[in-house]
């Protein structure tokens, strides 16, 4: 019999909002964090925007030498793994085996900022003017690093990087070694930072990011909708703590919600483009239901994807529809990517905690921008007003390049 694993602790740092409260609010006003780019200068670029964490100053929360030795996804990190570890309560808990607390991050392409900084002075002034911290800032562990360090965990702590799939495959492995009995407590997660000039213009080229909005900024990012035309980038951090059901109850904890399934697939297909009719995120879904003991039917609500590009979004719809059957008309399907842009490897993290809430207020949060949805894009979307409604179980999902897919499972604690 696996263990059961519950959520006790959430924290966050987002393009609409710092912190778990803040965040929710937000996504319960229909926000939208989406603006001009304000950390360099896009005007050369065919997309102009971009879903920044508004007004952050690392000092605001580390002192300065802390914030020279870390890249920003590494900060933003430690942010919301502080948040999360003292929402849970941890923070005034003493283990008694402290090997048995872990840490199980998602990143896609760890510190950009650093990356374009450190090449910079290499092509202007030679390899003698790479900072010296170059290497430990920018590669993508160090999340998962500099977070133990932060809050002194001392047991496991490793980085998954499966593209826009990462945090979401961490959640998933993080709970298995729960579940197996290898950890008691995991933080688990992802964050992400790549609002540069390289990443911004590296996803242009691959015309992968919408352009037809850059003087309407909130309204560039429209999972569903006929007139979407790429994703927009966003950056932050979600991380969760995991925890053992009795572990939880022994030093009582509070309990958002009980997670119990997890799925994943490979589409082998293509590098950058889902496989036809979206099989391999049907398959992904399928197995985390599977995972988490329920039938399709038992599933209320589906945290989608939703990238608001032309590719992913019907193909996204049709794996749902296969997944589902006729019930993928009865239940309900948000992309919340309309109010916080793409935070790549981070996004399973920040939507995780998003369909965490969902369960606890019974809410749907809504998929704005959508104000005339593609034909092929033909289930009930949320649109643009969030509404309540009961949700018993859920999934989340994600879908990264490289064909990886990932959706994990959660339902109601009882």
């Amino acid at each position: 019999m696996f263990r059961r694993v519950v959520i006790t602790g959430m924290g966050v740092i987002s393009p609409i909002g710092v912190g778990l409260n803040n965040f929710w609010e937000a996504v319960k006003s229909e926000t939208c964090g989406i603006a001009a780019i304000t950390r360099f200068d896009a005007s050369s670029l065919p997309c102009r925007v971009a879903g920044e964490v508004k007004n952050y100053n690392g000092e605001d929360y580390f002192d300065r030498r802390t914030v020279l030795r870390t890249a920003m996804f590494s900060q933003f990190a430690m942010i919301a793994g502080g948040e999360a570890w003292n929402d849970s309560g941890l923070d005034k808990f003493t283990f008694d085996d402290p090997d048995r607390c872990g840490i199980l991050l998602g990143n896609g392409v760890g510190g950009l900022e650093v990356d374009d900084e450190s090449h910079y002075k290499l092509f202007a002034k030679g390899a003698s003017k790479i900072p010296a911290m170059t290497i430990p800032k920018m590669i993508c562990n160090e999340a998962s690093g500099n977070l133990s360090i932060y809050l002194g965990i001392r047991g496991s702590a490793h980085v998954i990087v499966t593209a826009c799939a990462s945090s979401c495959d961490a959640i998933g492995f993080a709970m298995d070694r729960i579940r197996c009995g290898r950890a008691d407590v995991m933080l688990s997660g992802g964050a992400e930072s790549a609002t540069t000039e390289y990443g911004i213009g590296g996803f242009c080229q691959l015309n992968a990011l919408s352009t037809d909005f850059n003087e309407t900024p909130a309204r560039a990012s429209r999972p569903f909708d006929k007139d979407r035309d790429g994703f927009v980038l966003g950056e932050g951090a979600g991380i969760l703590v995991l925890e053992e059901l009795e572990h939880a109850k022994k030093r009582g904890a509070k309990i958002y919600a009980e997670l119990i399934g997890y799925g994943a697939s490979e589409d082998a297909y293509h590098i950058t483009a889902p496989s036809p009719n979206g099989e391999g995120g049907t398959r992904a879904i399928l197995s985390a239901i599977r995972d988490a003991g329920l039938k399709p039917n038992d599933i209320d609500y589906i945290n989608a994807h939703g990238t608001s590009t032309p590719t992913n979004d019907p193909i996204e719809t049709a794996a749902i529809k296969t997944a589902f059957g006729e019930h993928a008309y009865k239940l309900a399907v948000s992309s919340t990517k309309g109010m916080t842009g793409h935070t790549l490897g981070a996004a399973g993290g920040i939507e995780a905690i998003i369909t965490t809430l969902a369960i606890r207020d019974n809410f749907l949060p809504a998929t704005i921008n959508l104000d005339q949805p593609d034909p092929l894009c033909d289930l009930d979307y949320v649109p643009n007003k969030g509404r309540t409604g009961t949700i018993n179980a859920a999934i989340s999902m994600s879908l990264g390049f490289g064909g990886h897919n990932s959706v994990i499972a959660m339902k109601k604690y009882t």
